[in-house]
């Protein structure tokens, strides 16, 4: 593929930038703080999830399907606030990304599952439209990954074709499904590989 022609870098959130927003380790924390059968929340989890991060249902809904279908000793807004605090910023490369976009030459598009309330959070609180052109979210475009249709859309979105366009994602299935479709994509597994990809692509499209 001819580097020169890439005007477009899509970007994962959960696993390179952030946290994932609520992923096993928060809600086994979770489990043991508001003393939980994590195994039925799990379950229960798996169950729905999906549906709540193409946006059909809200963070309360959810939440009336996964932890309040009983009663509780706790109250809706504490467990909502510690879903919240479970998102933190991963070393270095949101920082490093904000800064570099400034002048690396490219859109830099978000393609992330997010539910609305915990992806609108996370926009806001990590200021991440310093880092993107723009979001296409799960909740949003009512499709996730790895739904094709939801590159497709990304590649309409920003009117790029597949040879265009690069995709960071953590997880290799989600890269294996962008390369399929002629994308080329890499697997974040570390800040400085993944630094050291974007620099290589910044130099070979000012050739």
């Amino acid at each position: 593929m001819e580097t020169a022609n890439v005007k477009i870098l899509f970007f994962d959130v959960g696993g390179i930038l952030l946290s994932n927003g609520w992923g096993h380790e928060a809600r086994e924390e979770a489990a043991k703080r508001f003393n939980l059968d994590y195994a039925e929340v799990n379950a229960l989890h798996n169950f729905i999830f999906n549906v709540y991060e193409i946006g059909s249902i809200t963070l309360d809904e959810y939440l009336d399907t996964v932890i309040f279908n009983y009663p509780r000793d706790f109250v809706r807004e504490d467990f909502k606030d510690f879903i919240y605090s479970t998102s933190y910023e991963l070393p270095g490369m949101l920082a490093w990304l904000k800064e570099w976009k400034k002048d690396c030459g490219f859109r830099i598009i978000s393609l992330n599952n997010e539910g609305k309330e915990l992806n609108d959070y996370r926009v806001r609180k990590f200021k991440l439209h310093d880092a993107f052109d723009a979001f296409v979210s799960s909740c949003e475009v009512k499709m996730r990954k790895p739904d094709p249709g939801i590159w497709q859309l990304a590649m309409g979105i920003a009117q790029a074709s597949p040879q265009q366009c690069v995709y960071f994602d953590d997880r290799m299935m989600f890269v294996t499904t962008a390369q399929k479709l002629g994308i080329r994509s890499f697997q974040h597994t570390s800040f400085e590989t993944t630094k050291k990809i974007l620099e290589d692509l910044k130099k070979e499209n000012l050739k």
